[in-house]
């Protein structure tokens, strides 16, 4: 796995090895990428379930302003600041090693990311856990982009009950990414 583009493109990123983790294809981060091109420069980017941090990794590379990376695995968690180290990027970030809620919950009150990406344990029903607090947090409002990579079988159907609205589903042959946003006028 590597960097794609930007200031540390080309550069390998380590991987936690065994089945805790499971990165993201070069080639799907590199279509993520080129779906999110223009609101990467100066955003302000949240990694949640960081894996190796390959993603929040790739926006501070094309420009991002700052990523937090929330990754509860110790091991994870360790690859994460050597990735960080390696790419010389660890100064535009902040990474929380604990569970996705409580780092949350801990940063509630802070102002709003422009881009949030979670990629959570498959089939677990973490990413609504998610969506539920975001829907009422301060760190998503009706212009933060929330990106979600799920299986393909995992449901978003609950997306309007919650306030989000769904921008747009991007299937690969074993996962999706699902763009979604705050619907204006929601609580936040």
């Amino acid at each position: 796995m590597r960097v794609i583009a930007g200031t540390a493109r080309r550069l390998a990123l380590k991987t936690v090895e065994g089945m805790d983790t499971r990165p993201t294809t070069d080639r799907i981060k590199e279509t993520l990428f080129n779906m999110l091109n223009a609101q990467i420069p100066g955003c302000r980017f949240l990694d949640l379930f960081s894996g190796s941090g390959a993603i929040g990794i790739e926006a501070l590379s094309r420009g991002a302003e700052s990523a937090v990376f929330v990754e509860h695995n110790r091991r994870a968690a360790q690859c994460i600041q050597q990735n960080l180290s390696f790419t010389r990027l660890k100064d535009r970030a902040v990474l929380m090693q604990t569970d996705v809620c409580s780092a949350l919950r801990k940063m509630e009150g802070e102002k709003p990311f422009d881009i949030i990406f979670m990629d959570p344990p498959y089939r677990q029903g973490l990413e609504r856990e998610v969506l539920e607090m975001l829907a009422d947090s301060s760190l998503a409002d009706a212009q933060t982009l929330i990106i979600t990579e799920a299986a393909l079988d995992t449901a978003f159907d609950y997306l309007d009950g919650l306030g989000y609205s769904l921008l747009k589903y991007k299937k690969y042959k074993t996962n999706a990414h699902i763009f979604m946003k705050k619907t204006e006028g929601s609580t936040s």
